[in-house]
């Protein structure tokens, strides 16, 4: 081991630990300390060069500088998030399509079936927060919104929860495609989580907002 390499290590022992928030750009008073330490330790033989000291100083500063400027950004980014969040203010009460589950609490569920012009049948596939299959009907092939009245096959009203719905099209009786069915839901609330806008929908079900393919008011 050099005689550097034995300084550099025992500066490191010596000197206090770093606050927290720091790392090696929190603290200029702890490189200087560092510094002395380890001018005390190293061999008068063979000590070190001024211009070794310069380089270590430009590249603590350099350091120094990167994770201020990345703080800086970090900064900036929850200061755009938040002025994006005002922006979606409105969409709180109004009505949005995406392809998500949906929460059935005793009121119908609109949905927006992506029917096929070739189809000539579609099955509408429903099924719960836990994958189960628990509905399937077959449903009429105009364009347009479907509601969903939250029975099952048995013709029984299902309980409340999250429930997801797939569109099966047939044509020439057999099957041709198979497909998410967007839904129609209310925007409770709007957040802002890791620098991107969500939506709170019913049921605690959130979705990012870059989801939604359509708004409305509330039908």
């Amino acid at each position: 081991m050099t005689a550097v390499t034995a300084a550099a290590a025992t500066a490191q022992a010596a000197a206090p630990a770093p606050p927290r928030r720091g790392m090696l750009g929190a603290d200029f008073q702890t490189f200087l300390q560092m510094l002395t330490v380890q001018m005390r330790h190293q061999d008068p033989l063979n000590p070190m060069q001024a211009s070794d000291f310069a380089v270590q100083l430009a590249t603590f500063s350099g350091v120094e500088q990167q994770v201020l400027t990345n703080q800086l950004l970090e900064g900036l980014t929850v200061q755009m998030g938040a002025a994006g969040l005002a922006d979606f203010a409105g969409w709180v009460g109004m009505e949005a399509q995406a392809v998500a589950p949906a929460h059935f609490a005793g009121t119908p569920i609109r949905l927006s079936p992506p029917i096929p012009a070739i189809a000539d049948r579609a099955e509408l596939v429903v099924r719960n927060a836990f994958g189960t299959e628990v509905d399937r009907r077959e449903i009429p092939l105009a364009a347009g919104d479907y509601l969903w009245d939250g029975k099952g096959s048995d013709g029984l009203p299902l309980p409340e929860g999250s429930y997801s719905f797939e569109l099966v099209s047939h044509a020439d009786g057999a099957p041709i495609a198979a497909a998410p069915v967007p839904v129609w839901s209310r925007v409770a609330e709007v957040r802002l989580r890791d620098g991107a806008v969500h939506l709170l929908l019913p049921g605690g079900i959130e979705i990012p907002a870059a989801a939604v393919a359509a708004l409305r008011p509330p039908a």
